[in-house]
C-alpha cells in the first residue's frame, strides 16, 4: 500500500513540474532559442586550428647526483602525498613572465596589430602532466601551423634557461645565507666551550664518572671506620663508668686529685702544715692557749694553710671548698685515678675521631648527591658544544658544495621530443558548440521557467486552491476563448463582460461543468435544501458575475424558477450580460419602496434578473437593512432559487452582510488572478465573520495543466442539450408536482 502511495506522489510531483513548463513555455522557449542561435553563430565563425606539442622530462639534477655536491638545490619534492612536482612545473611554464618573454621574442600580434595579451596566449596554451610519469606535455593551438611549432620551441627554450637561472639563484642565495651564518655559528661554538670550561672550574670537575665511583668507595670506608669508632667508644665508656664507681669521682675530679697529689708545692705545703699542726698539738699539752709559743705556732699554721690553699687553687683551677678534701691520695687511688684519666683521654680521642669521620662522611655524601645535577649540567653544556660544532662543520661543508653547484650549467628539464609543424588541423568543434549551446539553452530555459513560477505567488491549479482555502470543491469551469458571442457593445465596460455560455453554447464542455456545479449544490445538504446563496470572490476579475449568470441560466434550463439579483452595487455587470436597462433595480426596491414586478425582468424562460439600479453612495447601509432581509424572504416565497451577485471580499463587507441573510456563500476562485496571501486573507475573513461557505468554484481552469483533466472534460464524451423554450414550462410543471 505504501509503495502505491509513493508512486502516486512521485507521479503527481512530475505532473506538477510538467505543468510549470507548460505555463512558462514562452520564456523558456525564448531562452532556449536564444542560446541555441548564439551557439550556432559561434560555431559558424569557428576557423580551422592547428596544434603543436612537445614532451618534457622533469627530474632532479643529474649532475648533483654524479658529483655528490649541491644535492637538494633545484630538486623537486612532493609537498603532500597527493601533490605532483610535475604539476608545479606545468604552472611555472604557463606563468606570466615566461609567456610575456615568448610574446616579445616572437613579436606575436593579434588581428588589430597589437601585441597578444597574456590571457589570450594562455587560452591557447596547455601544459599537463602525464599520470604515473615524470613527463610534461605542452601544447599550443593556433590558426597558423608554423606559428604553433615556433611558439612551443621558443617557450621550451625560455623555460629551460629560466630553470637553470633559478637553480643558480637558489645556490647563490644559499651561499649568501651560509656565509652570514658561519660567524654566528663559530661564536656559538666558542661560547659553548667557554661555558663548559667555567663550569668545570667552578665545581672542581675533572671526571665526574670516576669521581662518583671514588666517592662511593670512600663513603663506604668511612662508614666502616665510624662503626668501629662507635664500638671502641662504647667499650671505653663502659670501662670508664666502672672505674668511676671504684674511684668515687668523675674524671674531672680524679684529674684534680691526681694533679694535687703529684704537685710538689702542694705536697710540701701539706707536709709542713701537718708537721706544724702536730707540733701545735704537742705544745698545747705543755702550754696554755695564750702562751707565746702557742700563738707563734697558730700563726705558722695559718700561714701554711694560706700557702696550701693558694698552691692548691693554683694547681686545681678550682675553689678551695671543692678541693680541700682531695689534696692527697694513696698509691692505689693514684693508680686508679691515673687509669681513669687515661680512659677519659682515650674516650675523648675516640669522640673526636668519630666526629671527624662523620663530618668527612657527610661531606662526601653531599658531594655524591650533587654529582647527578652536576653531571646533567655538564651533559647539557657538552650537548650545546657538540651541536654548535656539528652545525659549524656542516655549514663549512655545505658552503663548499654550494660553491661548486653554483657553477653548474644543468637544469631539471630535458626535452624528450621537440615540436614540429603540424600537417592536419584539429577536428572541428562546431557540433560540440551546437550541442553545448542547445543543452545550456534547455537548462537555462527550464531554470527560467521554474524561477518565474517560484516568484509568482498566485494560485495556479485546483490542487493549490484546495490546499490554500480548504473549502469543498463544487465545480470546475474550464477556460475558453473570449471570442464567443457577446451582446455587450465594445466600450460599454472597462473589463470583459460576463457571457452566458450555457445559453449560447449549450453543448459545450463549459455547459456541462455548470450542470455539475448545480448538481453539487443540490446534493450539498440532505437536511435542508440550499435555495439562496451569495456568489462572490476574493478579488476582482475572478469571473464571479459570469459564474452567477451561467449557474442561474443552468438552473432555469432545468425548469426551475430562478431569480438572479445583481447585488454588486459598486460595479454592477448583470445588466450588461443580459442587455438590460439599469435605470431601476435593487436600490429602488430598498429606497423607493417600488413593486418588484416593475424592476425584475425575465431574460429567458424560468430566469428573472433584478439589476442593481443606480449605484448608491453607501451600498453596505442599504444591504445591511431590515428591508433587504424582508426582500430576501419575499424572493424565496416566489422563486425556487435566488442567487446574489456580490462584490469581491477584498476590503468590502457587502458579500458578508448578504451571506448572513441567505443559506450560504459560494466562493469563486480563478487561478492566476488571486494569490495565496489574498486567498488566505479571504478565508480568515469568512471564518471571523461566521459565514456559511457552501464551497468554491474554480473558474477559467486550464484543464491541460490539471492531472485530473479527464474529469473536467467528461462533457465531451456525453453531450447534452438544453431544453427548448417550449419545453421549459412543462419541465417546471413536473418539478412543481414533485414538490407537492
Amino acid at each position: 500500500m505504501s509503495l502505491v502511495s509513493q508512486d502516486y506522489s512521485e507521479e503527481i510531483d512530475f505532473q506538477k513540474y510538467w505543468n510549470v513548463l507548460k505555463r512558462r513555455w514562452l520564456p523558456a522557449t525564448s531562452v532556449f532559442l536564444t542560446l541555441t542561435l548564439l551557439s550556432a553563430a559561434v560555431a559558424i565563425r569557428q576557423k580551422s586550428s592547428y596544434q603543436a606539442e612537445t614532451l618534457l622530462q622533469v627530474r632532479s639534477s643529474g649532475a648533483a647526483k654524479l658529483t655528490g655536491v649541491g644535492e637538494g638545490l633545484g630538486e623537486l619534492e612532493k609537498l603532500t602525498l597527493q601533490s605532483n612536482p610535475v604539476d608545479s612545473q606545468a604552472q611555472i611554464i604557463q606563468s606570466a613572465p615566461i609567456v610575456s618573454e615568448v610574446i616579445r621574442s616572437l613579436d606575436l600580434r593579434d588581428e588589430k596589430g597589437e601585441p597578444v595579451l597574456v590571457k589570450d596566449f594562455l587560452s591557447k596554451l596547455k601544459a599537463n602532466s602525464i599520470p604515473a610519469t615524470d613527463l610534461l606535455r605542452v601544447t599550443y593551438a593556433s590558426e597558423d601551423p608554423e606559428e604553433t611549432a615556433a611558439v612551443i620551441n621558443r617557450l621550451v627554450d625560455i623555460y629551460t634557461k629560466n630553470n637553470v637561472l633559478v637553480n643558480r639563484a637558489e645556490a647563490a642565495a644559499a651561499r649568501d645565507f651560509i656565509a652570514k651564518e658561519l660567524p654566528k655559528t663559530e661564536a656559538a661554538v666558542k661560547a659553548a666551550d667557554s661555558d663548559l670550561r667555567r663550569f668545570k672550574e667552578a665545581n672542581g670537575v675533572v671526571l665526574l664518572e670516576s669521581e662518583a665511583q671514588e666517592a662511593v668507595n670512600i663513603i663506604s670506608k668511612l662508614e666502616d671506620q665510624v662503626t668501629q669508632a662507635r664500638a671502641e667508644l662504647s667499650d671505653t665508656s663502659a670501662r670508664l663508668s666502672q672505674l668511676q664507681g671504684r674511684v668515687g669521682a668523675d674524671p674531672r675530679r680524679a684529674t684534680v686529685i691526681a694533679a694535687l697529689s703529684q704537685s710538689p708545692g702542694v705536697q710540701e705545703a701539706l707536709t709542713q702544715l701537718q708537721l706544724a699542726q702536730q707540733e701545735l698539738a704537742v705544745e698545747r699539752t705543755r702550754y696554755t692557749e695564750d702562751h707565746p709559743a702557742i700563738a707563734n705556732l697558730q700563726r705558722r699554721v695559718r700561714s701554711l694553710e694560706d700557702m696550701l690553699q693558694s698552691r692548691a687553687v693554683s694547681v686545681a683551677k678550682s675553689d678551695w671548698s671543692s678541693i680541700r678534701n682531695d689534696l692527697q691520695a694513696g698509691a692505689l687511688q693514684q693508680d686508679l685515678i691515673g687509669e681513669l684519666v687515661r680512659l677519659e683521654v682515650q674516650r675523648q680521642g675516640i669522640v673526636l675521631r668519630l666526629n671527624t669521620l662523620s663530618e668527612a662522611s657527610n661531606a662526601y655524601r653531599q658531594r655524591a648527591s650533587a654529582l647527578p645535577r652536576l653531571e646533567q649540567q655538564q651533559r647539557e653544556l657538552e650537548r650545546r658544544l657538540n651541536a654548535a660544532q656539528t652545525t659549524y662543520e656542516a655549514l663549512l661543508l655545505r658552503l663548499q658544495e654550494i660553491q661548486v653547484a653554483e657553477n653548474q650549467n644543468i637544469g631539471n628539464v630535458r626535452v624528450v621530443s621537440p615540436a614540429i609543424v603540424p600537417d592536419d588541423p584539429l577536428p572541428s568543434q562546431k557540433k560540440l558548440f551546437l550541442i553545448a549551446g542547445s543543452l545550456a539553452g534547455m537548462l537555462l530555459g527550464v531554470a527560467t521557467a521554474f524561477g518565474l513560477d517560484l516568484f509568482d505567488r498566485s494560485i495556479k491549479t485546483v490542487k493549490e486552491a484546495k490546499e490554500a482555502l480548504g473549502y469543498t470543491l463544487l465545480g470546475v469551469v474550464p477556460a475558453f476563448s473570449r471570442n464567443a458571442k457577446s451582446n455587450v457593445p465594445l466600450g460599454a465596460l472597462d473589463y470583459p463582460a460576463p457571457r452566458v455560455v450555457v445559453r449560447d453554447m449549450p453543448q459545450s464542455p463549459i455547459a456541462a461543468s455548470y450542470q455539475m456545479l448545480q448538481a453539487n449544490l443540490k446534493f450539498l445538504s440532505s437536511d435542508k435544501a440550499v435555495r439562496s446563496f451569495v456568489i462572490t470572490s476574493s478579488v476582482a476579475q475572478e469571473g464571479k458575475s459570469e459564474i452567477a449568470a451561467n449557474l442561474a441560466a443552468t438552473m432555469a434550463q432545468l425548469g426551475r424558477k430562478v431569480l438572479l439579483v445583481d447585488a454588486d452595487l459598486r460595479r454592477p455587470a448583470q445588466h450588461h450580460t443580459w442587455n438590460l436597462v439599469n435605470a431601476a433595480g435593487l436600490t429602488n426596491l430598498l429606497i423607493d419602496q417600488v413593486s418588484s414586478e416593475s424592476v425584475i425582468q425575465e431574460v429567458m424562460p424560468g430566469l428573472h434578473v433584478l439589476p442593481s439600479g443606480v449605484v448608491p453612495p453607501n451600498p453596505v447601509a442599504l444591504l445591511d437593512s431590515k428591508r433587504m432581509a424582508s426582500l430576501v424572504e419575499d424572493f424565496l416565497k416566489e422563486y425556487d432559487f435566488v442567487l446574489f451577485d456580490t462584490p469581491p471580499l477584498a476590503g468590502i463587507a457587502d458579500a458578508a452582510v448578504l451571506g448572513k441573510m441567505t443559506d450560504g456563500m459560494v466562493l469563486v476562485v480563478r487561478p492566476g488572478v488571486v494569490d495565496s496571501s489574498r486567498a488566505l486573507a479571504a478565508r480568515e475573513f469568512l471564518k471571523q465573520s461566521g459565514q456559511q461557505v457552501l464551497g468554491m468554484v474554480l473558474n477559467c481552469v486550464d484543464v491541460r495543466n490539471e492531472p485530473d483533466s479527464y474529469f473536467y472534460y467528461a462533457g465531451n464524451q456525453y453531450r447534452f442539450s438544453a431544453p427548448s423554450a417550449a419545453e421549459v414550462p412543462q419541465l417546471a410543471e413536473s418539478l412543481s408536482s414533485e414538490k407537492r
